[in-house]
């Protein structure tokens, strides 16, 4: 059910959309096609790095026509992968983005090269064109123009005149079009890479000045937008930061290879970006999972860690995103105390206030359960709710509502509400570092603020919590009975849990830390599910404390590290 209250918000988000669509459609018709032809250029003057690690065996699996992308393996059995039936639309995307060119150029053999050009003639013959569909989505063309350029060689060299001639004139059309498109497109990351692309394509092809300007002139205006203060993305998911450095970082060397010095909102960017990265890595190498972020690999992060000048510590505080860092020796805190994105950036943001993820050593041991990017699309309200954070949920409702109208085949499932304060105070001491943040999510369907503090302490070993529940003015609560709260511990499926003789719960990795749990109430140990593993969704457990907050008003609870020999 929508409130009304919320009615007019999201009629407004339904009608900005429609817009948006008619404009595109305006854009994409006669009055417009002219724009999309014109002068192809001889040659491509530059072509930038391409940062993403690369799958030279994928190469081979091309050639024998199977296809893994986007989670899915597509067998074609020699026809066109581009005129298969897609399993999916993330699938269908990941196929006309041409990302995985990359694997082929890695490869480094003639049949590879020779599978390259004969799979990007056969995308012209068949999309080419005709600007409609899937394949021309200009967030996919983006994508795609920034793969064209970086792996330009690997298509033109000692390639024969036609299928040169055939490359710049379908490139020359695509960013074209893109550059009619882009300005009406939807707002976030998408629109952000799609001024990468014309940039880089203003600097990669020879283009008139102007032309050259005004890519400059919306990059700058879509970073000073979307980038904030202290690195992170409005849309809060630290993903988006390294997925956007992969192309940013291309485009700043692009440009100190050529006659134009990078645009300073593009340098200032990248600055407060990379030390926004390393503050959401664990020491696995792994991002923490906030608002979207799934399964990561380690060798991502690094690839594009390599190009930051100054190495330095990540941050301890972001404010702007909302979140906090505490670290001390081998073990990391990374908590969300921050409010939901504005609602257009919100469609893949989550309910996790005050959740938070634990790191010693070498692992992960309180995880959120993250998103399967490419699972069922039944999953991502699961993912998306409270009750998949670390944190606690009242009368199992989650913190954040989301729109679930019939209006999502138009607007997504973006946040309506939730928590709209978020106070927060920092904690540092002698030996001792942490944070105290709460709440008001919860107060508007059932009058009670959530109060957590988290202190990390005793070199790294001890962390202590107390999670408080109150009315207004700092108020007890009236015991309505309805003031039912659980508390969460999801654990990484790689932790194994047990419980001593004593009655305390021992978390354990293999070959590392040691960890014992103690509530001043009864823990519990129930199943769960993590959600961002590298093969989908996997079985796991929490670690779950009950109670009536009117009647229990707080909850104390910590987690202590030991030592091998003490339960080796």
């Amino acid at each position: 059910m929508v409130a009304l209250s919320e009615t007019p918000q999201l009629w407004g988000l339904a009608t900005a959309q429609l817009w948006r669509r008619f404009r595109r459609r305006v854009r994409m018709g006669p009055l417009y096609r002219w724009r999309f032809t014109g002068f192809t250029p001889e040659r491509v003057l530059i072509a930038p790095q391409d940062l993403r690690p690369a799958d030279p065996q994928l190469a081979e699996e091309f050639y024998h026509g199977r296809f893994a992308l986007a989670g899915r393996v597509v067998e074609t059995g020699g026809r066109s992968p581009f005129l298969v039936e897609p399993p999916n639309a993330a699938w269908q995307a990941a196929l006309h983005n041409f990302g995985w060119l990359r694997n082929l150029r890695a490869a480094g053999t003639d049949l590879a090269t020779a599978n390259a050009r004969a799979l990007l003639s056969d995308w012209i013959t068949t999309h080419g064109r005709s600007i409609t569909g899937p394949a021309w989505l200009p967030e996919v063309t983006a994508q795609r123009i920034i793969a064209w350029l970086q792996h330009s060689s690997l298509i033109l060299a000692g390639t024969d005149l036609r299928s040169y001639r055939q490359f710049m004139r379908s490139l020359a059309m695509q960013v074209r079009y893109l550059r009619t498109m882009a300005a009406v497109m939807d707002d976030g990351e998408e629109k952000l890479r799609a001024r990468i692309a014309l940039a880089l394509a203003a600097l990669a092809l020879p283009v008139a000045s102007s032309t050259s300007r005004s890519a400059r002139r919306n990059l700058e205006f879509e970073l000073t937008r979307q980038i904030l203060p202290d690195g992170g993305h409005i849309s809060r998911n630290p993903l988006i930061v390294l997925e956007l450095l992969a192309d940013l970082l291309p485009l700043r060397q692009t440009y100190a290879s050529g006659q134009e010095a990078p645009p300073k909102a593009l340098i200032e960017a990248i600055e407060r970006m990379l030390p926004a990265l390393r503050f959401f890595r664990h020491h696995d190498g792994s991002l923490a999972l906030f608002n979207g972020v799934g399964a990561t690999m380690p060798e991502r992060v690094i690839a594009v860690l390599r190009h930051d000048d100054i190495g330095g510590l990540p941050l301890t505080h972001a404010p702007h995103s909302g979140y906090e860092r505490l670290s001390m020796d081998s073990t990391t805190i990374i908590a969300d105390t921050g409010l939901a994105p504005p609602v257009t950036a919100s469609r893949d943001a989550h309910a996790g206030c005050l959740s938070f993820e634990m790191s010693s050593g070498r692992n992960r041991y309180i995880v959120n359960a993250g998103v399967d990017r490419y699972g069922p699309a039944e999953f991502r309200p699961l993912a998306r709710s409270t009750a998949a954070h670390s944190t606690a949920t009242i009368n199992d409702t989650s913190s954040c509502r989301f729109s679930s109208s019939g209006l999502s085949t138009m607007i997504g499932t973006p946040i309506i509400a939730g928590p709209t304060k978020v106070n927060i105070e920092r904690i540092e001491r002698e030996g001792a570092v942490g944070f105290v943040a709460n709440h008001n999510g919860y107060v508007r369907p059932f009058g009670i603020f959530h109060e957590r503090q988290i202190v990390l302490s005793h070199n790294g070993s001890v962390i202590e919590g107390i999670d408080s529940f109150f009315a207004a003015g700092r108020n007890p609560l009236r015991d309505t009975g309805a003031e039912d709260v659980v508390i969460r511990f999801h654990l990484h499926p790689s932790v194994n849990i047990t419980v001593d003789e004593h009655g305390l719960i021992i978390l354990q990795a293999e070959n590392d830390d040691i960890w014992m749990f103690s509530a001043t109430v009864q823990p519990f140990i129930e199943d769960s599910l993590f959600f961002a593993g590298f093969r989908g969704p996997v079985k796991t457990h929490q670690i779950t404390l009950s109670v009536n907050a009117a009647q229990r008003p707080e909850v104390e609870w910590q987690f202590t590290r030991t030592t091998l020999g003490v339960y080796g």
